[in-house]
């Protein structure tokens, strides 16, 4: 594509978003949990609801917060600016997460005892509760007070949580299933792709030499 027709198709999608706020995501993102709470009442979710209900909304939660990971490199690579939106999409996938633990702890385990001694002996009910206690500062935080009473330095600091609370998630998945199968690897390769490039875009630039005096 011509990089004239890149930067004016760009230039669109930031002109119609800039018309469109982010509240809306946030009565949006109640529908797919709606939807899947009636398809479990209702038969719709096979033999196993909880379990359908449980693996549907962590794969929500997962696919949303990857989703928070692109938006700044599309904007720095393809000068699409969603950063308004960042927010929002964030909350959405802690939502998720946050159902997703949920169902496991209160439809599907039940017994306090049980669930500890889950959290304890298996690696990776581990590492996503691991992911998922990152996640709950991000999301407390993630409004202007808590920004001008932290300061936007240590705000921007303490949300760099993000990147190892969304690595936890893609690495629970991988573990979560039996076998080396394909869905969780992609997801596990584009969430450490994605953190590679955030580190990139702020590792410091190594100064070109000046002019030799000798």
């Amino acid at each position: 594509m011509p990089r004239s027709t890149e930067a004016s198709l760009a230039d669109r999608i930031n002109a119609a978003t800039r018309r469109i706020p982010a509240w809306p995501l946030y009565l949006l993102a109640i529908l797919p949990p709606a939807w899947l709470l009636w398809q479990g009442l209702t038969g719709g979710l096979g033999v196993d609801p909880v379990k359908e209900m449980e693996h549907q909304m962590g794969l929500w939660g997962l696919q949303v917060l990857i989703a928070s990971l692109c938006i700044t490199p599309l904007r720095r690579f393809a000068g699409i600016n969603l950063l308004r939106y960042r927010r929002a999409i964030g909350l959405v996938g802690f939502f998720y997460i946050l159902l997703h633990l949920l169902v496991w702890l209160v439809l599907d385990v039940q017994i306090p005892e049980q669930i500890w001694a889950d959290i304890v002996k298996r690696p990776y009910i581990t590492i996503g509760m691991a992911g998922f206690l990152m996640l709950v500062p991000l999301a407390i935080t993630s409004n202007n007070l808590s920004i001008r009473k932290m300061g936007a330095a240590a705000w921007r600091r303490l949300h760099k949580l993000a990147y190892f609370a969304v690595l936890a998630g893609g690495v629970h998945y991988v573990m979560l299933v039996k076998g080396w199968q394909i869905e969780p690897l992609i997801y596990l390769a584009v969430t450490a792709l994605l953190v590679a490039t955030r580190l990139s875009l702020r590792w410091p630039r190594r100064r070109s030499p000046g002019p030799s005096t000798s």
